[in-house]
């Protein structure tokens, strides 16, 4: 049966899917999981052996942050210009919280936990090279599922712990967006009705921007990856794009089924090859490792939303989405939407993952370096 699934990987993607959208539509006490259970059915699957190609994660994760960029982009930049500092310190805080626990627990696999707990693949790629172990994608492994499922619960938990007034603290984050880029009125030229060749050029030019290598002093080096160089274009073309006589506009309908299609598919592929081994690992190395992880998440989402709401006086919505971006979880935005039931929750995330992920890759290098 395995081998069978196996040379049907199409068939294992749905078949995910399915299973994943019914455990994520159980609500106990008004938790549920949503699209994350997809994540959970993904690791049992990858744990009996069964795989999909990685191509699967890349283009879901492209499709996703490309999304997020086009829906964020209009009122983007007004939005980060009002919270810039706060963002820029909540994308450090969360990700140097982590990193000080990963320096104090002493074990092999701590930087891979540590990409793991925080959910950065860029991270995890960059330790890997600075590493060369595979204790790396172990100690990933082994903290990446909580990493996802933590956050996830965690965005759901505190406005109904701090009993949050939802539609107060929604119609407060669409007040501070109102402001869109000046809409060019003359008669523009579209290469399609709906979009796509503005989307897929974003998503070239994020990979190419993402793909770009640029070396620092004492052997480190700093590139976006996929992730960042499409969020990153995403952000431009979605503010921008109604601004020429080229048509680059994408209207929010097509959006919002290629954001949750891009979350879906990023979730399979990166929650397949994370369950290969997972319990194996656990037995061998102790589930201790699993705890550590899980301080990894926690601690700098509890110290973010305290500094967020007690420091920088941000509201409900913008201090989680900035703890979103900050813990770089494309999971716990979908969440996050889906709890504030609205799409201004993702300025915050957008502005704060930039500064995260560059943050991640080049603080978990020097870690590296400490653990030599």
């Amino acid at each position: 049966m395995i081998e069978f699934l196996n040379a049907n990987p199409i068939l294992i993607m749905f078949i995910i899917a399915v299973l994943g959208y019914a455990i994520g539509r159980i609500s106990i006490k008004g938790l549920s999981l949503g699209t994350a259970a997809v994540l959970l059915v993904a690791l049992v699957f990858g744990h009996f052996g069964l795989e999909v190609p990685s191509l699967v994660k890349d283009i879901g994760l492209a499709l996703f942050v490309t999304s997020i960029g086009f829906i964020a982009g209009p009122t983007f930049f007004r939005n980060f210009k009002g919270n810039a500092g706060a963002y820029v310190i909540m994308g450090i805080l969360i990700k140097l919280t982590g990193v000080l626990i990963c320096v104090a627990v002493k074990t092999d696999l701590a930087v891979g936990l540590l990409a793991g707990a925080l959910t950065s693949t860029p991270a995890l790629a960059a330790a890997l090279e600075a590493t060369g172990s595979n204790m790396t994608s172990i100690g990933y492994g082994i903290a990446y599922p909580f990493g996802v499922l933590g956050v996830v619960l965690f965005i759901q938990l505190v406005p109904k712990i701090l009993h949050t007034d939802i539609k107060k603290e929604r119609e407060l984050i669409t007040k501070i967006s109102v402001e869109a880029p000046v809409e060019n009125k003359k008669k523009k030229f579209s290469f399609d009705p709906l979009g796509y060749f503005g989307f897929a050029l974003a998503i070239a030019l994020g990979v190419l921007l993402g793909a770009i290598v640029i070396p620092l002093p004492g052997g480190l080096s700093f590139s976006l990856g996929t992730s960042g160089g499409c969020l990153i274009t995403g952000l431009l073309i979605g503010h921008f794009g109604s601004t020429t006589r080229l048509n680059l506009t994408m209207k929010k309908e097509t959006l919002t089924p290629l954001r949750e299609l891009g979350l879906v598919f990023f979730l399979i592929g990166a929650g397949t090859k994370a369950g290969a081994g997972f319990i194996q690992v656990l037995q061998e190395q102790g589930v201790m490792l699993f705890v550590y992880g899980a301080i990894m998440t926690l601690i700098p989402m509890i110290l973010g939303l305290f500094v967020a709401r007690k420091v920088l006086k941000l509201g409900m919505f913008n201090s989680l989405g900035s703890i979103c971006g900050g813990m770089t979880s494309t999971p716990a935005l979908g969440t996050l939407i889906r709890t504030a039931e609205t799409d201004d929750v993702t300025a915050a995330y957008a502005a704060t993952y930039p500064i995260a992920l560059a943050f991640m890759v080049l603080a978990i290098q020097i870690v590296v370096l400490i653990f030599k």
